[in-house]
């Protein structure tokens, strides 16, 4: 079978490049235009890359049109059903789900990981007492490659495993270190005879004088969280650890870079505006008033966590992570019961709502996280944190990848330049 082309033509000049067709196992083609510059002199000109695929991956496949997430080919609908956290960061690993022995192995590895060297935790010091645990987790992460650097040489399959392991296993004792020192409590240490979710629950919560024991619907809970964000294909944070690590930078430069970029509040911010959306609507009765600002298109008002740049049917997480919402809400006791009243009708009414069905924005999974993550008592300014412990896993799992494949190069992309052109300078005559 001939190989599949697209012919461009330059209707100026008549000169014209056959450009090769690239299919994928699912989805549409693309089209290698790498010999357009040198054959006909032109860019391609994609703002914010949405028509241009910069890879090829193996690892996560989403069809935004139908709904459709899945993981190494696995839909996350199952995963989310039949799978623990770790088993899904072993399958974005190494692309198969493990046997119960491997998974035993893992787990194990995991657990001899956790513990973070006590003179990273001395660095903690260096920071503002009230610094934003983002701000601390870019600077912590960056700095492991000063502590972890007999792991660091990246064409080194087993160094580069070794990273991948370590930045897993760490990153929950990173993360509940950097809430801790923002409140002034004693970092906590990790416990080898605990699960992973309630282990981090636990080095958030715990205190010296006081044990804490997550409530187990909480757990899973977050358990669930985790498994649903673990990667998302070729997002803006998943594309800047790809990028940094294009250079040569070792993987844990690569992931802090990645943590900056999902630190930005249209990526990984979006559930922690939700929440504080429904603290400004405040009762269940104004839902109508911010319906009706939200419609006002001279009104900045928008209603948080509702439809999705890729999804157009729907979003398959929220679908999963609703019902835990629901089930969650009615077994705790919280106080506050009356915010997610609020959340619960204002979901109702837009659900019901001509203007927000017609133009799909339905609740997405920030919507239902956000509300989920509040409920069972993590702040707001570690709502971000959870997303990137989350996370890690897709980002190694994609350097890795890329580490493997022998088409990538150096990120370079291009521009279309709209400055002056050239002048003298005025001392010049």
């Amino acid at each position: 079978m001939a190989e599949d082309k697209v012919t461009i033509t330059d209707k100026k000049t008549g000169k014209t490049v056959e450009a090769p067709v690239v299919h994928g196992t699912m989805g549409p083609a693309g089209i290698d235009i790498r010999n357009l510059q040198k054959e006909l002199g032109y860019f391609t000109y994609d703002p914010a890359f949405m028509a241009t695929a910069s890879c090829k991956s193996a690892i996560t496949y989403i069809d935004g049109d139908a709904g459709i997430l899945l993981y190494r080919g696995y839909p996350i609908e199952q995963l989310a059903k039949h799978s623990s956290y770790l088993e899904v960061c072993y399958l974005l690993l190494y692309g198969e789900l493990p046997t119960p022995k491997e998974m035993e192995e893992f787990q194990s590895i995991i657990i001899d990981h956790t513990m973070v060297h006590e003179g990273l935790r001395r660095f903690y010091s260096g920071f503002r007492h009230d610094a934003h645990p983002m701000a601390i987790m870019v600077g912590v992460v960056g700095a492991l490659s000063a502590f972890y650097h007999d792991s660091t040489d990246i064409t080194d399959p087993r160094h580069r495993e070794i990273s991948a392991h370590r930045l897993i296993a760490k990153m929950p004792s990173i993360a509940a270190d950097s809430y801790k020192y923002s409140i002034g409590q004693p970092f906590v240490y990790p416990r080898n005879d605990l699960g992973f979710v309630e282990n981090f629950m636990r080095m958030m919560f715990a205190v010296p004088t006081n044990e804490f024991k997550a409530h187990p619907k909480s757990v899973k809970a977050l358990e669930l969280i985790l498994i649903l964000h673990a990667d998302h294909e070729q997002n803006a944070s998943t594309s800047t650890v790809r990028l940094a690590s294009s250079s040569g930078a070792n993987p844990f430069a690569s992931v802090a870079a990645g943590i900056a970029s999902l630190w930005g509040p249209a990526h990984g911010g979006a559930n922690e505006a939700v929440i504080r959306m429904l603290e400004e609507i405040k009762d269940p009765k104004e839902i109508a008033k911010f319906i009706k600002r939200a419609k006002d298109k001279h009104d900045p008002f928008r209603l948080m966590g509702f439809g999705h740049r890729i999804y157009k049917s729907h979003d398959p997480r929220a679908v999963i992570i609703r019902q835990m919402c629901y089930d969650l809400l009615k077994e705790l006791d919280t106080e506050d019961a009356p915010l997610f009243e609020t959340a619960l009708e204002l979901e109702k009414v837009a659900l019901a709502d001509d203007y927000f069905i017609e133009r799909q924005l339905y609740p997405n999974v920030d919507y239902y996280s956000g509300i989920i993550l509040k409920a069972i008592g993590i702040p707001l300014n570690m709502f971000t944190v959870i997303f990137t412990m989350a996370r890690t896993v897709g980002w190694i799992a994609q350097w890795m990848e890329m580490m493997e494949d022998e088409e990538q190069r150096i990120g370079r992309p291009r521009q279309i330049y709209t400055g002056h052109p050239r002048r003298n300078h005025p001392s010049e005559k």
